[in-house]
C-alpha cells in the first residue's frame, strides 16, 4: 500500500505551509500529492506550483470539477501538467454537488452519471491526439451546422495514458468508476465497511468492463492526527464531519449523509443534518458519534495508526492518502512523518 498526501483547498490560511508539507512528503517518499478545488482556488495552478518545487512525487487533482470546464479544456490542462511535471500528473474528476454546480458554475446538476461518462470519453479521446469528434447527449463536437471543425491536441503529454480517477460515493457512481476509470477517490472510508460501501460496486464495474481489480487504484483520503488521547483527537474532527454529513449538498442530495447511513448511522445522520441545516452547527458537531469519526480517520499513537493501516490494506486500499492535521506547521510535519513510520511498522512500506 502506497501513501499520498492531500493538501486540501489552497487559501485556507496555510498556503506557505502547504508547500513545505508537499516538499517533505516528496522527501519522505510519498507517492502522490493531491490538491482540491471548490469555489476558491483552482487545482491546476496549485499543482503546477507544487510540481515545479518537488522532484519525484506525483501531483493529482482531487478533484477537477466537471461543471467548471469543458472536457477538451480538461484534456489540455492534463496534457500540460503532465508535460511540465515530467509525467507526474494524475487527473482526478468529479461532478461536485448541486449547490456548487448550479450556484457557482450555472450548470444544471442533472444526469451526473451520463455526463461523467461522456466527459471521460471526450477527455480520453482528446488525449490520444486524434482529431476530436464526438456525438453524445451532453456534448457534440464539432457543433453541427457551424464553422467548427475537428481539431487535435497540439501539446504532447509525457505519457500516452494519464491515470484518470473519479471521486465517487454512491453505488451507481462507484460501479461506473470501476468501469471507466483507473482509480477511485474516496472520502470518509471505514475499513470495516469499505467492502460493502465501495469495493463491491467498483468490482462490479470492473467485471462489466471485462477487467479485474488488478491495476485499479483504490485511493481514500483519511485525516491523520497523532497523540495519546484518541477521544480528544476525534473531537477536533467533529466540525469537519458535521459539515460533510450535515451541510454538504442539499437535504435531498447529500452523498456524504447517505454514506453515513449505509455505514449504519441512519438516525445519527438525520439528526446531524437537521441540526446543521437549522443553523445549529455546534449541535450538529456534538451529534456526530465518536465511532464514526474514529473509524474514518487515523488517530492515536504510531502503533495504533499502523494497526488501522493494516486494516485499510486488507480491505483493498492501494493508495492511502493522508490529510495530516495540526494547527502549526510542526504539528503537520510530525503527523506526516508518523504516517511513514506507521506504514513501516505495519509492514506495508
Amino acid at each position: 500500500m502506497r501513501l499520498g498526501i492531500n493538501l486540501g483547498y489552497w487559501g485556507a490560511g496555510m498556503d506557505g505551509d502547504n508547500l513545505v508539507v508537499a516538499q517533505e512528503a516528496d522527501r519522505l517518499g510519498y507517492d502522490v500529492c493531491w490538491a482540491a478545488e471548490a469555489y476558491g482556488s483552482d487545482a491546476p495552478t496549485v499543482l503546477s506550483w507544487v510540481a515545479a518545487q518537488t522532484e519525484s512525487i506525483d501531483v493529482g487533482s482531487a478533484i477537477l470539477q466537471i461543471p467548471a470546464r469543458q472536457p477538451a479544456m480538461t484534456a489540455m490542462t492534463a496534457a500540460t501538467l503532465d508535460s511540465l511535471s515530467g509525467g507526474r500528473f494524475r487527473l482526478g474528476l468529479g461532478v461536485s454537488g448541486p449547490q456548487v454546480s448550479e450556484g457557482w458554475y450555472g450548470v444544471k446538476f442533472d444526469k451526473p452519471l451520463a455526463r461523467t461518462r461522456e466527459y471521460v470519453e471526450i477527455v480520453r479521446k482528446a488525449m490520444t491526439r486524434e482529431r476530436l469528434t464526438y456525438e453524445g447527449e451532453h456534448w457534440t463536437l464539432p457543433l453541427p451546422g457551424g464553422p467548427g471543425k475537428p481539431i487535435k491536441l497540439t501539446v504532447h503529454p509525457e505519457r500516452e495514458r494519464i491515470p484518470l480517477y473519479i471521486a465517487a460515493i454512491g453505488p451507481k457512481n462507484l460501479e461506473q468508476t470501476g468501469e471507466i476509470a483507473d482509480g477511485a477517490l474516496l472520502i470518509f472510508p471505514s475499513a470495516d465497511h469499505l467492502e460493502d460501501t465501495a469495493i463491491r460496486y467498483i468490482r462490479a464495474g470492473r467485471e462489466k468492463a471485462g477487467k479485474t481489480m488488478d491495476g485499479f487504484d483504490v485511493c481514500p483520503t483519511v485525516p491523520l492526527a497523532v497523540g495519546d488521547d484518541v477521544r480528544a483527537l476525534a473531537d477536533t474532527f467533529r466540525p469537519y464531519t458535521a459539515l460533510y454529513v450535515g451541510g454538504m449538498g442539499s437535504r435531498k442530495q447529500n452523498f456524504y449523509n447517505q454514506l453515513a447511513q449505509r455505514m449504519g448511522y441512519e438516525k445519527e445522520a438525520a439528526e446531524i443534518q437537521d441540526k446543521y441545516l437549522s443553523g445549529d452547527k455546534a449541535g450538529a458537531a456534538a451529534a456526530v458519534p465518536h465511532e464514526l469519526i474514529d473509524s474514518t480517520t487515523l488517530l492515536g499513537t504510531v502503533d495504533r495508526i499502523a494497526d488501522r493501516m493494516r486494516a485499510y490494506a486488507a480491505a483493498g486500499v492501494t493508495t492511502l492518502t493522508l490529510a495530516p492535521a495540526g494547527f502549526t506547521l510542526d504539528e503537520r510535519l510530525t503527523a506526516l512523518r508518523a504516517g511513514t513510520e506507521a506504514l513501516e511498522r505495519a509492514g506495508l512500506a
